[in-house]
Parts: C-alpha cells; structure tokens; sequence
C-alpha cells in the first residue's frame, strides 16, 4: 500500500486548502484513514479520521469546526479540507491507513504517505 498526499502551500490566514492522499492498491475501502500534522520541534499531532464507508468522523479539537475529512473509495482517495486556517495549521500534514477505526495514535495506522507541507501566513 502506498500513500502520496498533495494539495499544501502557502496560504494566508483565514485562507482554505484542500489536502488530497491517493491510495495505491484495491484494497482502499478496506483501510481507516487517518490525517496528522507534525511542525517543527513538536510531536506528530493527530487531526481527523474517517472509518472505510465514510459513516463516521473523529477529529481532534483544534480541527473541529474547521477541517473535514472525507474520503471516495472509487477514487481511493481521502481528503482534508481545511478552511479559516490559522499561523498555528502550519506543519507537515501526513495521511495514513489502518485498521483502527477513529484511531487517534501513529500506531493505530500502519501506512504512511510522504507528506505535505502546509504553511499558514499572518
């Protein structure tokens, strides 16, 4: 299985991205998915995650209201849209599968895509 997460940049606050993970493989719809963050210097943060048919979305605090999750098994693709993002959404944002379903820790997933670098600006 094999992840690759696009879609970050430069944004200025208050600004939206959309983060996109495409899924090799067809066993997507098989899999959780799951979206962290790491910025410098801090430990990987979990963000929101989507069970496989889509029913059920967990999100951490600092993502509610603002962020959701979502996720197409025809495309096997998962998503993360981001809208009135803040300095602090700066970071590193990575997708990942498993099998835990609203898994919140990097051990609950055992797939990882390569990241992508979101940077909010003042």
């Amino acid at each position: 299985v094999q992840l690759q997460a696009s879609g970050g940049g430069l944004v200025q606050a208050g600004g939206s991205l959309r983060l996109s993970c495409a899924v090799s493989g067809r066993t997507f719809s098989t899999y959780a998915m799951g979206w962290f963050r790491q910025a410098p210097g801090k430990e990987r943060e979990f963000i929101a995650a989507i069970s496989r048919s889509a029913v059920a979305e967990y999100y951490a605090d600092s993502a509610k209201g603002r962020f959701t999750i979502s996720r197409d098994n025809a495309k096997n693709t998962v998503y993360l849209q981001m809208d009135s993002l803040k300095p602090e959404d700066t970071a590193v944002y990575y997708c990942a599968a498993g099998a835990v379903t609203g898994g919140f820790t990097r051990s609950d997933y055992a797939y990882w895509g390569q990241g992508t670098q979101v940077t909010v600006s003042s």
